[in-house]
């Protein structure tokens, strides 16, 4: 396996959108807007199409710089928001916390944008996720609302760093909390300002300082995109859909090829969970990186980003082979 020839792009501004690519907004079945952006089909011979879903609390301007990789390697790509996130609105009652009330909402919308996305752009057609975008993929996929041809996870929420208690104490504790008060208010605190960071955050995400500095120069530059933390209704609703893939059988019916990937030292997503899932899938593949790496694989220093590049391109060069 080759590693991806990232160098090479060493010149590729990540704060700037590419000339290749153009951002526009799609609407959902109940009219919702949303924003995307699209890599055009490659010039020559095309790879297949990619689409791409971001994590809680995250913009596809995070990723730009990994967009234009996999574009560069003659896909075309396209990546989306989230209802209520990024550069697509709020469903809470500011606009700094992440709310939903129930994760069926977001699964609704991915089967609606695959819809018109699959008919519009050429094959193989392959789903690539991170964190919450990872566990509505896997979703989306269990439900039988998708069919691609592979799927990607990457650091994929399938259950959360809880220090030894049960998941169903808390998903009853999530829940209560959700009842006893404003679901839309916020869950956990970052600071005494609204849309400032933690300092400590980047220890979280990624190694990479410049990656990291990144991201906090796209919400100065765009503060509609910026969001705090998640409200209880969030918090209890993901508890509800993570338990919904563990049920018997549900993983076990899955058929697509999924490589899940995840990072040892992951201090916000179960680096176990992604494991068993894996073994638990019938074409499911596992990457595991050790403590060298965070949550955000593909915003992580170079050796380890291209690693994770690289195992990706040769996972869909097996299963979705090029067509000469």
């Amino acid at each position: 396996m080759n590693a991806p020839q990232t160098k090479a792009l060493a010149g590729f501004n990540r704060r700037a959108i590419p000339q290749e690519a153009a951002e526009t907004r799609w609407q959902a079945a109940d009219g919702y807007e949303l924003r995307r952006i699209d890599w055009a089909v490659p010039h020559g011979a095309c790879r297949g199409s990619i689409l791409f879903l971001p994590g809680r609390g995250d913009a596809y301007e995070k990723y730009l710089e990994t967009l234009d990789y996999w574009h560069r390697q003659g896909w075309q790509v396209t990546a989306s928001d989230w209802r209520g996130q990024a550069g697509s609105g709020r469903l809470g009652s500011d606009d700094v916390t992440g709310h939903i009330s129930d994760f069926r909402y977001w699964v609704d919308d991915l089967a609606n944008l695959w819809e018109s996305w699959r008919a519009s752009t050429p094959g193989p057609h392959v789903l690539i996720g991170h964190s919450m975008g990872g566990h509505l993929v896997l979703r989306t996929i269990a439900e039988g609302k998708v069919e691609p041809d592979a799927a990607v996870l990457i650091a994929p929420m399938l259950d959360f760093i809880r220090h030894g208690v049960p998941m169903p104490i808390m998903h009853a504790v999530a829940r209560l909390m959700a009842k006893i008060g404003d679901p839309r208010r916020q869950a956990w605190k970052w600071g005494e300002k609204p849309r400032a960071v933690p300092a400590d955050r980047i220890r979280l995400l990624t190694g990479d300082e410049d990656r990291y500095g990144d991201e906090l120069w796209w919400r100065e530059h765009r503060p509609g995109i910026a969001m705090g933390p998640g409200s209880w209704g969030w918090v209890s609703a993901a508890y509800s859909s993570v338990r919904g893939l563990w049920k018997r059988g549900v993983l076990e019916a899955v058929k697509t090829p999924i490589l899940l990937l995840c990072a040892e030292n992951d201090r916000l997503v179960s680096p176990g969970a992604i494991e068993k899932a894996a073994a638990r899938l019938p074409r499911g593949e596992l990457l595991r990186f050790g403590h060298e790496a965070r949550h955000e694989l593909l915003r992580e220093v170079d050796p380890i980003r291209d690693q994770a590049l690289a195992g990706i391109d040769g996972f869909l060069d097996r299963v979705v082979p090029r067509h000469n």
